[in-house]
């Protein structure tokens, strides 16, 4: 990932006054992991799976692709069931339920329809998500819970580790109290549906409302459905001074408040890429 300026000063508010929700970034996203889609017994042929798992960081449209692919339905399916499948979002969400597909395995019976799939991940997202710690968290921050869950999906996208989320938390909060945009990688892959270390400078300028190099303040919604770890990381984030990000190879993320050495932290991750030993 990539900076393009040192931080500004000005700080800019929100209409109703609270500082800007306003992240900072430049910084590698980390590697996709392949997991296990579905539990599956072996036994016979194309026998119905028995549970679904939806792994932490997913994006809503990996969940429907998943989800007709559980219950043997056409592709799109999933997804064109989501206006009768009564889903209980926050009014901010406006009926779209990304960050709100909790990440767990789901039983599969014979009477499982997309709906009612759907209904069991938005309504443990609820139980999960809106306990009093996690409002009083949010609070703290200066937030209301959808916004906790959007910061939550992007620690989810942008940590190379669990150990890492508060560190990336905390990295958003400061450069929000700075008025710095976020320039996330991670909400240009967003937008463009893509997961990829390799954001060019043109796709910077994407005319989006996840551009967060173009746009100041969070991404309008979520870029993904979060773990509890992140949404931990998102309501009480490690202290520090830290304003920038890279991993710069696999197990060092290097955080800094210094934009002149996250510059030679970025030119090393560049550097590492290109050697032939550098890990993909």
């Amino acid at each position: 990932m990539q900076m393009n300026s040192p931080p500004r000063s000005t700080l800019r508010l929100t209409r109703r006054g609270r500082v800007a929700l306003i992240a900072a970034g430049a910084v590698a996203a980390a590697t996709a992991v392949a997991v296990p889609l579905l539990s599956i017994d072996t036994d016979g042929e194309e026998p119905r799976p028995k549970s679904l798992l939806i792994p932490e960081g997913w994006r809503a449209t990996q969940v429907y692709e998943a989800v007709d692919k559980a219950l043997a339905l056409p592709a799109g399916t999933t997804k064109k069931s989501l206006g009768k499948a009564g889903l209980k979002l926050p009014a901010d969400a406006e009926g779209n339920p990304e960050g709100y597909l909790f990440p767990a395995t789901y039983p599969l019976d014979e009477k499982a329809t997309p709906e009612s799939l759907l209904s069991s991940m938005v309504d443990t997202a609820n139980q999960r998500l809106n306990g009093s710690q996690i409002t009083a968290g949010a609070q703290r921050n200066a937030m209301n819970v959808y916004q906790a869950v959007t910061v939550a999906s992007l620690v989810q996208a942008e940590a190379a580790t669990k150990a890492d989320m508060g560190k990336v938390a905390r990295v958003i909060f400061n450069r929000l109290e700075r008025g710095m945009p976020l320039q996330l990688d991670s909400t240009i892959n967003y937008a463009l549906n893509r997961s990829t270390l390799d954001v060019t400078q043109e796709e910077t300028k994407l005319n989006s409302p996840f551009n967060s190099y173009q746009r100041m303040g969070l991404p309008p919604t979520p870029i993904a459905n979060p773990g509890e770890e992140a949404m931990r990381a998102a309501i009480a984030p490690t202290p520090g001074d830290w304003l920038y990000f890279v991993t710069v190879k696999p197990g060092d993320t290097r955080f800094t408040a210094s934009f002149k050495e996250h510059q030679r932290n970025v030119a090393e991750f560049n550097q590492h890429r290109k050697s032939p030993r550098a890990t993909k």
